[in-house]
């Protein structure tokens, strides 16, 4: 979402309502921007805090759905469609593993800001034995043609078999670190994001986020 932005589309483009239903909430002075009333045309910057007090929100916010999935290996991201949801971000057609699909364009925005480093782990397995040079590379961060990665949370679970976890989502991230160590990735699973975990959850199936699971969820975006 480019800024600055009419306050009328912001609301739209956040799924709260229309801009016409957005224009009548604000004259009818039920939208605030950083604790003040709103006008009509007003401009949102990056950073503003947009609140809606009404009914009709309530309900839209009602109709949210929030969905964890088990993306199977061999299957595009693009291509999932579930319940009118879309998915948020990405993982690689030859990974499996987590995927959170949402009708809630703000978890979008929220998730794929980089300034909000949030979590997600993953379990790695390479072709051949870890050295542990490779490991203390990874959690003190490692450069990638002119881009250094994040220090990583990484940890050895087996001989060939690691679990990182990332507060970044580059292209190809895991598969291009371990590249640059000589290493090639023969699965890799993302097993959660936030606090939402992959357990119980077979390839192709999904299950809808509800109750403390989704309340923490969003807390941790800043949405509750």
């Amino acid at each position: 979402m480019d800024h600055p932005i009419r306050i009328n589309k912001y609301l739209s483009e956040k799924q709260y309502c229309s801009r016409r239903m957005a224009d009548k909430l604000i004259a009818e002075g039920l939208v605030t921007v950083n604790g003040k009333r709103a006008l009509v045309g007003q401009k949102i910057n990056e950073g503003d805090k947009v609140e809606v007090d009404s009914p009709t929100v309530k309900k839209i916010a009602d109709q949210r759905i929030y969905l964890a999935y088990h993306k199977p290996t061999g299957i595009d991201t693009h291509s999932i469609k579930i319940r009118d949801t879309f998915p948020i971000g990405r993982l690689d057609k030859n990974s499996h593993g987590l995927i959170l699909l949402t009708n809630d364009g703000r978890v979008t925005d929220r998730m794929l800001n980089p300034k909000y480093e949030h979590e997600k782990e993953y379990t790695v397995t390479v072709d051949k034995k870890l050295r542990p040079g490779f490991l203390e590379h990874c959690r003190k961060g490692i450069t990638i043609d002119d881009y250094t990665t994040r220090p990583a949370k990484v940890s050895k679970l087996g001989e060939n078999k690691f679990k990182i976890i990332l507060t970044e989502g580059r292209h190809h991230q895991i598969r291009r670190m371990c590249d640059a160590f000589g290493y090639t990735v023969r699965d890799l699973k993302r097993e959660r994001i936030i606090n939402i975990k992959l357990t119980g959850l077979s390839q192709g199936q999904s299950h809808e986020l509800k109750g403390d699971e989704l309340n923490k969820f969003l807390k941790a975006l800043e949405l509750s």
